[in-house]
């Protein structure tokens, strides 16, 4: 039994009623005012109480906004009526702008997937290269949106695929399952490039992770290691140098065209030699809101830098994916204005001519 959300639902839905009751006596904006002042405090302190963890807590607070602010929202329309008609239909409008975002949040933007295209074009390439990232799988089953995430993935007829990380986050007893689930759909796929298909650890992988390209033409990067592959070299980098911000990665053939690939983006912050920076692990915050961006990013990279392709004062250029998941455990399993997406990168010799 999941006990947290029982109990602050509980506890909110006792709130609910005493707001409710109060302002069925008092219909006053002031009174609308100071429930909906006392409900938010109630909201927001038993989220952090009973959460503990920061996602624990975001997922208490998103049912005391969505649920009970709705509920609440709606409530205060019926109530104030004709007493206060203009609190009345702020009230029924934010209701249903509330609802509007639960819709697109939790059932439409999580699934929606964008395949996002970036061109890139260097002297140091003598063909072009498409490569196809796939970051933050993070899936916790093998239904029908993973499957189709992993189709896509070849479906791009790519020449290196570069596998960032956080594949799965599931229980422990699904979890090896899961893994076999996935390698098996895996071969069915036929999964293959002809430059290679390269995998590093992300944060929510576990030790055993490698299990899940077992028997596949897949290369495992546990630790850094940097591998010529023709007209590009790699760079792998394990988990925990991903998110070092003082890494020093030098380009062993200065000539070739360097790529770097780690889970996190923080290291991007190093004295990175290379030409392209790939990273997942941010989602994009998962969440932005209008004017503001990404409301959460985990990383200590610029707000700006947490998705998308950005220039370095290097002059190399980093791109960090959105990733086809999402957070999970105890964490709100939603997508606003931040759509799940796979990159493909095309690199192309400088001076071919536009298509």
């Amino acid at each position: 039994m999941n006990w947290p959300p029982l109990i602050y639902n509980s506890l909110m839905g006792g709130m609910d009623a005493l707001v409710l009751l109060a302002l069925s006596r008092e219909r006053t904006v002031r009174a609308w005012i100071a429930a909906g002042v006392a409900s938010g405090i109630v909201a927001v302190v038993s989220a952090v109480v009973l959460g503990g963890e920061k996602f624990a807590v975001a997922g208490l607070a998103a049912y005391g906004l969505f649920v009970h602010g709705s509920l609440l929202l709606g409530g205060s329309a019926i109530l104030l009526g004709k007493a206060a008609r203009t609190t009345a239909i702020l009230s029924a409008a934010g209701m249903m702008v509330l609802l509007g975002v639960a819709v697109d949040a939790f059932w439409i933007e999580p699934t929606w997937l964008e395949v996002t295209r970036v061109r890139l074009r260097s002297p140091k390439l003598t063909r072009p290269v498409r490569i196809v990232v796939l970051a933050d799988f993070q899936a916790e089953t093998l239904g029908s949106y993973e499957r189709e995430v992993l189709r896509r993935v070849l479906e791009e007829n790519p020449d290196l695929i570069l596998l960032a990380g956080d594949y799965t986050q599931a229980p422990p007893e699904v979890e090896r399952t899961l893994r076999r689930d996935v390698n098996a759909y895996l071969r069915q796929l036929g999964l293959s490039a002809e430059l290679g298909v390269f995998a590093v650890r992300g944060n929510t992988d576990g030790r055993e992770w490698p299990e899940m390209f077992d028997h596949l033409p897949v290369t495992v990067s546990e630790r850094t290691n940097s591998f010529s592959l023709g007209p590009v070299r790699l760079t792998c980098l394990d988990l925990g140098e991903s998110y070092r911000r003082n890494l020093t990665i030098p380009s062993p053939k200065p000539e070739q065209y360097h790529i770097v690939l780690g889970h996190a983006p923080d290291y991007a912050s190093g004295r990175i030699d290379a030409d392209l920076l790939v990273a997942g692990h941010t989602h994009g915050g998962q969440v932005r809101l209008p004017l503001l961006g990404p409301v959460v990013t985990n990383s200590t990279l610029p707000r700006r830098m947490a998705c998308g392709v950005s220039q370095l004062p290097s002059g190399a250029w980093l791109l960090v994916s959105r990733g086809t998941g999402m957070e999970r455990g105890g964490a709100p399993r939603l997508r606003f204005l931040c759509r799940p997406e796979l990159v493909v990168i095309e690199l192309e010799p400088e001076g071919r001519d536009e298509e």
